[in-house]
């Protein structure tokens, strides 16, 4: 069963002043780090979602096994990234069963996370498969094909955790401890250093 990765780094920053995708975290970038731990996982074909500084945060992807997809929207939210990045997957590869939705900053995500996500939706066959982290289930986030319909519905503003939360009894999780960890702020910044 084919489960391909969405990586959402298209965001311009805006609360951190500079790019989140191009901040270093253990000797490389966050961007390249999400796209190496979502290849590690070799579930299926990878897409990066790129918007804001598209040019520098693509050359960071250089020389992965990785699809871009550019996202001229990305300034009006996250939902438009996300319909571009699943569409983009599907397009590519209409026979994937699941698509992994992350994001670029959640420090705490590594391969064994994305792993579980994959291995819990196939033990389970639950409709969606989200991550757990400070009483909230959340990205990383996998949504089977049933449920594609519903992501490309969003609009610019939403996200993925409204699609999670729609109905709670077909969701399973997987804990993912300190996954409210991400690089917004200043502050943030300051603590991953």
């Amino acid at each position: 069963m084919t489960v391909g990765v969405v990586v959402l780094a298209a965001g311009g920053s805006s609360r951190l002043g500079r790019p989140k995708q191009l901040v270093l975290h253990q000797g490389r970038t966050l961007v390249r780090r999400a796209a190496e731990s979502a290849l590690a996982v070799e579930c299926g074909p990878v897409v990066v979602v790129l918007g804001a500084h598209r040019e520098a945060v693509a050359s960071e992807l250089a020389g992965l096994p990785v699809r871009t997809v550019e996202h001229a929207d990305w300034a009006a939210g996250p939902g438009g990234s996300l319909v571009a990045g699943v569409r983009a997957l599907t397009g590519a590869v209409p026979s994937v069963e699941a698509v992994l939705v992350m994001l670029c900053d959640q420090l705490r995500v590594d391969s064994s996370h994305l792993r579980a996500l994959v291995e819990t939706w196939r033990r389970t066959g639950a409709a969606v498969v989200a991550s757990s982290y400070e009483e909230t289930r959340g990205v990383p986030a996998l949504f089977s094909r049933a449920v594609l319909p519903e992501l490309e519905a969003l609009g610019p503003e939403q996200g993925a955790r409204g699609v999670i939360a729609r109905e709670p009894s077909r969701v399973a999780e997987v804990p993912l401890p300190g996954g409210g960890e991400d690089v917004d702020t200043v502050a943030d910044l300051a603590r991953l250093r």
